[in-house]
C-alpha cells in the first residue's frame, strides 16, 4: 500500500513513525514537502518515505491519503485536488465535517474523520474515527486503541479529548513549581508526578469495569488528604472550570459544523 500525508506537520510525523515502528505494511509513504523540515528528517530516517512537492502527485500516487492541512488553508489546498473514487480519504483535520469536506473534494468519495494524538508514535495512542473503517480501525489499533464514533456528534465528543494534552501538561507544571517552591528540585518534581499520573493510568486501563468514580472514591479515606486535595478543588470551582472547557471546544466543534 501507498500512503500519502496531504500537510506534514507533528501528527503526520507521529503517524509515519507509529507506522514504521509498528511494521505496518506500507510500500511507499508520500509526503508534501510543508513542512520542511518535518518531512526532510523523515525521509533521512526512512528510506521508504519521498518528498514530494506538488499535493495532487501525491494523490495520483496513493491508495490513502491522509488530509494534515491547517484548517485555515484546508479548504484552499484541498479543493483544487482531484481524487479517486476507489481511494481512501483519513482528515485528520478536526474542525471539518464531513459534509463540508463532501463540498470541497466531491461526494462519492470514501472519507473517514481520524483524531489520532502524538503518542501513536510509541504504538501508544488512541485515536478517534467516524465513520467505521476496517483499514483505519487496524491501521490504528495497532498504534495503540481504536474509538469508532456512532455518530458525527459522537466523534465531536471524542474531539474534545484532543484538546485536554495542553491542560494536563499545564496542570503538571503547576504542580512541578508549586514543588519547587517548597525547595524540591524541578528534576525530582518532574519525576516523581510523572510516575505518579503513570501508574494512576496504568491503574484505569487495567480496570475497565470500574469508573473513574470508583477508582477516585478507592483511592480516597475519609478525612485524608486525597479526600481534602478533591474537596478544595471543588470549592475553588476546578470541576466547573473544566466542564466550561469542554464545553467551550465542543461548541467551537459544533460551531465550525
Amino acid at each position: 500500500m501507498r500512503i500519502g500525508f496531504i500537510g506534514t506537520g507533528a501528527i503526520s510525523e507521529a503517524i509515519i513513525t507509529g507506522l514504521f515502528r509498528a511494521e505496518y505494511d506500507v510500500s511507499e509513504i508520500i509526503v508534501s514537502a510543508r513542512s520542511r523540515d518535518i518531512s526532510s528528517r523523515l525521509a533521512e530516517r526512512h528510506d521508504r518515505v519521498r518528498v514530494c512537492e506538488d499535493n495532487q502527485d501525491i494523490v495520483d500516487a496513493a491508495d490513502l491519503v491522509f488530509l494534515a492541512v491547517l484548517p485555515q488553508v484546508a479548504e484552499d489546498v484541498l479543493k483544487p485536488l482531484r481524487f479517486r473514487k476507489t481511494q481512501k480519504i483519513a482528515s485528520l483535520i478536526a474542525t471539518v465535517t464531513g459534509d463540508t469536506l463532501d463540498e470541497w473534494l466531491g461526494s462519492g468519495l470514501d472519507i473517514t474523520r481520524a483524531l489520532p494524538l502524538p503518542p501513536v508514535a510509541d504504538l501508544r495512542g488512541v485515536t478517534s474515527i467516524y465513520p467505521h473503517s476496517d483499514l483505519l480501525e487496524d491501521m490504528f489499533s495497532g498504534m495503540g486503541a481504536t474509538v469508532t464514533a456512532k455518530s458525527e456528534e459522537e466523534f465531536d465528543v471524542y474531539a474534545v479529548a484532543s484538546a485536554m494534552m495542553e491542560t494536563y501538561f499545564g496542570s503538571l507544571e503547576t504542580a512541578a513549581q508549586w514543588f519547587c517552591s517548597k525547595g524540591v528540585d524541578y528534576a525530582n518534581a518532574r519525576a516523581c508526578l510523572s510516575q505518579l499520573f503513570l501508574g494512576l493510568a496504568l491503574t484505569a486501563k487495567e480496570a475497565p469495569e470500574k469508573s473513574f468514580d470508583d477508582l477516585r472514591a478507592e483511592h480516597t479515606s475519609a478525612g485524608g488528604i486525597n479526600e481534602q486535595m478533591f474537596r478544595v478543588f471543588g470549592e475553588k470551582d476546578g470541576l466547573k472550570a473544566l466542564n466550561a472547557s469542554l464545553d467551550s471546544v465542543y461548541q467551537r466543534l459544533k460551531d465550525a459544523g
